[in-house]
């Protein structure tokens, strides 16, 4: 598991890039926390600075859309979906587990 922030630097409609051998974002979507690859599978865009709509992220470069959920595409151009991560909150500390799917992911 990686510590990623306190649940309290993460507000709702905001995301933070984890750094490691392969990117992870993780989101909060009204207090609920998602984390998934960071790159778009598109192009090499960090999803972390997309845009929050619901539990979908709109990559900022050419817009393709990802559910946090599963990581599955939900519009184009992207054709391949991103990894979903683990997420645990544990004394008020957001962390991931990388390469462990998250529950009702693809």
């Amino acid at each position: 598991m990686i510590p990623v922030c306190p649940t309290t630097a993460l507000p709702p409609g905001e995301a933070i890039r984890v750094e490691g051998d392969e990117p992870i974002a993780v989101f909060n979507v009204d207090g609920e926390f998602y984390a998934i690859d960071d790159t778009c599978t598109h192009q090499d865009a960090s999803l972390a600075d997309g845009w929050l709509d619901g539990c979908a992220v709109e990559c900022p470069l050419h817009a393709s859309c990802f559910d946090l959920r599963t990581g599955k595409v939900s519009g184009p151009p992207a054709k391949t979906p991103v990894r979903t991560h683990r997420v645990v909150v544990a004394d008020g500390v957001v962390h991931v587990q990388p390469g462990v799917a998250a529950e009702g992911a693809a």
